[in-house]
């Protein structure tokens, strides 16, 4: 009976392409902070006692002070669900620092467009080393990916197993694995921002309701005009949860739009790089 060797396309299936070990502790811990600073702020900064003409002396978890001095004390007063929307404002603060130092990383130095023709060039005079030190000059995903696929071009130009058509699909293979660990960095933790931006109009709203409630539950327990004043200067102080929820929405959804821009113009850059790569050597390495 005839030994079987391995096939060669077997062989083919390999990658150097090694997943890249990534914490993502912020993804608790900074949401766990930031409702505690939500608290703190409101309760200390907001609810300091010296921003009130009567301030409450037994002070407690939930000071019932009154007359406040400032537009800031007044938000105090708007209730317990706004230090969970100063929480959720912190939240999309943190996480939009931690988005734009990450995808600035990724999107590398220099222009990808310029990049890629400059590979291409190199690659179109077979220097596959001058195309490699460009993908280390780079220093984004786009030149992780294109630096991937190229080591598996280097060595499929001496490989003498394979025919041309199976050594593209190498490189393909090569490029598509190393972008998998390339975009799920990119998108990892918008989250956030996508849920708190449909969250935080919505607790603020809670928020007002609950103060709208209390209002009106006042003017119908006091009746009178001393009520009304109440009244109205109750709703005043409900409409800063509105307010801060609207506020922290708007800066959610213009942050996340403006990351989801950036990312697709890396993963642009990607996909063309892994084109270019296949073309090249299906072009020059007949």
């Amino acid at each position: 009976m005839a030994e079987t060797k391995p096939t060669a396309t077997a062989k083919a299936a390999s990658t150097s392409v090694q997943a890249k070990k990534r914490s993502n502790a912020i993804s608790w811990i900074a949401p766990l902070l930031c409702v505690i600073g939500g608290y703190l702020i409101w309760r200390f900064v907001a609810g300091a006692d010296s921003g009130f003409t009567n301030p409450d002396p037994n002070g407690g978890f939930w000071p019932n002070h009154q007359g406040p001095k400032g537009a800031f004390n007044k938000m105090y007063e708007g209730g317990i669900v706004v230090p969970i929307l100063i929480a959720n404002l912190l939240v999309v603060l943190v996480f939009v620092i931690e988005r734009l130092l990450t995808i600035s990383k990724a999107a590398g130095t220099g222009n990808n467009d310029e990049f890629i023709r400059k590979v291409q060039y190199h690659l179109a005079n077979k220097n596959v080393d001058a195309a490699l030190a460009e993908c280390d000059k780079q220093k984004g995903s786009v030149g992780n990916v294109m630096k991937a696929g190229l080591r598996k071009y280097k060595e499929m130009i001496t490989n003498t197993e394979l025919d041309t058509e199976q050594k593209v699909i190498a490189i393909q293979k090569e490029v598509e694995e190393a972008t998998s660990l390339e975009l799920p960095m990119l998108e990892k933790n918008l989250v956030f921002l996508s849920t708190i931006a449909s969250v935080a109009t919505l607790l603020g709203l809670f928020g007002t309701v609950l103060g709208m409630i209390r209002s009106f539950s006042k003017l119908g327990d006091e009746g009178g005009g001393d009520a009304a004043r109440e009244l109205s200067k109750g709703i005043s102080e409900a409409l800063y949860n509105t307010a801060l929820g609207i506020g922290t929405s708007a800066v959610a959804i213009i942050m996340y739009n403006v990351f989801t821009t950036k990312i697709d113009g890396i993963t642009y850059g990607i996909d063309e790089s892994g084109f270019t790569l296949t073309q090249s050597f299906a072009s020059l390495y007949k």
